[in-house]
């Protein structure tokens, strides 16, 4: 069945777009690994933005097969540094996913990596990154920054900056930004828009700070919304209302 909400092909709202998927969008609540369901639900509406002319360039997580924190408390055995770069390697397990599910559905995909593995991938170069964007493919970002100690909200923001996109916007499991955790706060409210500003003041679960003040110092506005209600992908690239905008003021 279609998505309820059509992308006009000729009329998107941005031209270039960083969007930030979660290692946790490749799985089923409460699962970890990749659901190659979830992949291709994510494939089907990514196909549709690009064919409405959107330039994307994703960064993706890996959240659903390793976090680098989880080793921190066995410092003793594996260094905290040592497991980040063992997360950085797990988005390139999703970054192969989301590629294969993306080629299935016959879309034109590069998967480059900040880390370097050229047997699977090709390395991060932003001019040949902007090329293949030009030429109409989607453009899969895995391995961070290829840092450790840096998260893939910061690698996300400063893909954006790199990349001059419209639009940093961030995919998630809830319908925006709250002023408390909706799941635990039954009084908790959404916000529709935000400034940068207040939401380092109220210290909201927008992203990390240092990703949040790389975009403000940038003035690249960063959409939070809810990626699983079929056909929102595309809503929001042509610039329905939904979700969390956070901007300059």
């Amino acid at each position: 069945m279609d998505d309820p909400i059509p992308l006009d092909p000729l009329r998107p709202k941005y031209r270039r777009v960083v969007l930030k998927l979660s290692g946790e969008s490749f799985t089923t609540t409460g699962r970890s690994g990749i659901s190659i369901d979830e992949s291709l639900r994510i494939a089907r509406q990514l196909q549709r933005v690009a064919q409405g002319g959107v330039q994307l360039a994703i960064v993706v997580g890996g959240g659903n097969i390793l976090r680098g924190a989880q080793f921190s408390a066995g410092g003793e055995v594996i260094k905290e540094s040592t497991a980040h770069y063992m997360g950085m390697l797990a988005t390139v397990l999703n970054g192969l996913a989301l590629q294969e599910a993306l080629e299935s559905v016959n879309c034109q995909t590069r998967l480059m990596t900040a880390l370097r593995m050229e047997s699977v991938a090709e390395p991060y170069i932003r001019r040949r990154c902007l090329r293949h964007l030009e030429k109409g493919r989607i453009v899969i970002l895995a391995g961070g920054t290829g840092n450790p100690f840096v998260t893939t909200d910061s690698a996300a923001a400063l893909r954006a900056r790199e990349l001059d996109a419209d639009v940093l916007m961030k995919a998630t499991k809830v319908d925006g930004v709250y002023s408390a955790d909706p799941k635990k706060d039954p009084k908790a409210t959404r916000f529709d828009k935000l400034t940068f500003a207040e939401s380092i003041a109220k210290n909201l679960a927008v992203m990390d700070m240092t990703a949040l003040a790389m975009c403000q110092e940038h003035k690249i506005p960063v959409l939070v919304f809810d990626f699983k209600h079929k056909g929102n992908i595309r809503a929001v690239m042509q610039g329905k209302a939904l979700g969390t905008m956070i901007t300059p003021p």
